[in-house]
């Protein structure tokens, strides 16, 4: 299996264990072209009615990073992350498969 189907595998069966949305929303919001700090997307999530804590949120962007392998850190006085260019087409046909799946 080539790394391109590996990621789109992870990513899907990332995207399969979503009761909420809220998965698929983290992915969404990192996949606006911006880097983003922990706290921002905690902030967006909340905006869009989630209840989540920052540390919720740096762990799921720490299993994003580390088990997808799509998310890029930046580090600085604060890390920021976002979507790898390599791999935004492919989230985001991953979002739009699990979205046609709900």
């Amino acid at each position: 299996m080539g790394l391109k189907m590996e990621v789109e595998s992870r990513i899907k069966n990332y995207l399969q264990k979503d009761k909420s949305g809220l998965r698929r929303e983290l992915l969404m919001i990192l996949l606006d072209g911006k880097k983003h700090t922990s706290e921002e997307v905690c902030e967006i999530l909340r905006s869009k009615g989630f209840a989540v804590t920052r540390k919720k949120v740096s762990a799921m962007l720490g299993v994003v990073s580390s088990k997808l392998g799509v998310v890029k850190t930046e580090l600085g006085e604060k890390k920021k992350y976002y979507i790898k260019p390599e791999y935004v087409g492919l989230v985001e046909e991953a979002i739009k498969a699990n979205l046609r799946n709900i």
